[in-house]
């Protein structure tokens, strides 16, 4: 099961071209740290500015480097159909374990536009899906039932939720069961969403804290008492990190806290820019509260 703290990848560029020596480097390095997890080519790893040759790229790196160490979910989403499939029948090819597809974005499907969409990839692969859904990017929000018309395919497996609404955990295992995989995008809401029935995270705060997020992890699936005090105490200790994360649009502040514990450049690709003076201070201070530095 794809489960506990699984890191969205940063991609490290240099002179705005794919950095291969330093992503390899970042692969081990989450290989060492006790990430459970990695997943390439998602929005972290900022894929709407990446190539296709550049997509395929990370996700084959990142296949190749792990050696089927930890599970290698890749993003593979689009807004195109044809294109999402391209990349899934690829990342299937070449080893992946499974692929996270993104709800199409700006094109404003129907929820019968979803289903088709995502039927359409799970009919021309034979790897495991989840399905991301994260209305604040792509506009659309997939719905509990929708979800459970898709479940019924052959690979649809489980979601990573970005939706927020911590209430979607209940109902989602309502309807579908425990079976079902829930993987939360939002790292502040990680504690509740365990609780409540999920069974890891998608992690952006991962890419810089990799022990303590799957510590974390650890400890907030277990119900033994020593251990939910553990989790708490690591939950209040991520949280400044978490929310630092997320003061200008990710990931620009993943990437300038890279930088500063010498894991890559905080290069990105327009229409993003690097962080603020202001923002620096931010992430320097939430490195420094979870003495990362």
């Amino acid at each position: 099961m794809f489960k506990g703290s699984n890191v969205a990848l940063i991609t490290p560029f240099k002179n705005n071209k794919l950095d291969e020596e330093t992503y390899i480097k970042l692969i081990h390095f989450h290989i060492e740290n006790g990430t459970n997890g990695l997943v390439p080519a998602g929005t972290t790893g900022e894929s709407p500015t990446l190539s296709h040759h550049e997509h395929e790229k990370v996700i084959e790196l990142c296949v190749k480097e792990s050696k089927g160490k930890l599970p290698v979910f890749a993003g593979t989403g689009s807004n195109s159909t044809e294109e999402a499939i391209s990349l899934t029948t690829h990342a299937e090819k070449i080893g992946a374990s499974g692929a996270l597809i993104v709800t199409p974005y700006y094109n404003k499907p129907t929820q019968e536009g979803l289903f088709q969409h995502y039927k359409a990839i799970n009919d021309n692969c034979g790897i495991p899906i989840l399905i991301y859904n994260i209305p604040g990017r792509s506009v659309i929000d997939m719905s509990v039932d929708t979800m459970a018309r898709l479940y019924e395919l052959k690979n649809i497996i489980g979601v990573k939720d970005a939706t927020g609404d911590l209430n979607r955990v209940d109902q989602t295992l309502k309807k579908m069961g425990k079976d079902f995989i829930q993987l939360t995008g939002n790292d502040d809401n990680a504690l509740e969403f365990n609780k409540r029935g999920g069974v890891g995270a998608i992690s952006v705060t991962a890419n810089i804290a990799p022990k303590l997020c799957s510590e974390f992890q650890k400890f907030s699936k277990s119900e033994k008492e020593n251990d939910v005090k553990q989790a708490n105490k690591l939950n209040e200790i991520l949280l400044p990190l978490h929310t630092a994360m997320f003061v200008e649009s990710n990931p620009s502040p993943v990437k300038y806290a890279a930088k500063l514990l010498n894991l890559c450049d905080d290069d990105v690709r327009l229409p993003l820019v690097k962080v603020t003076d202001s923002t620096k201070e931010i992430v320097k201070k939430a490195l420094q509260s979870t003495k990362l530095i």
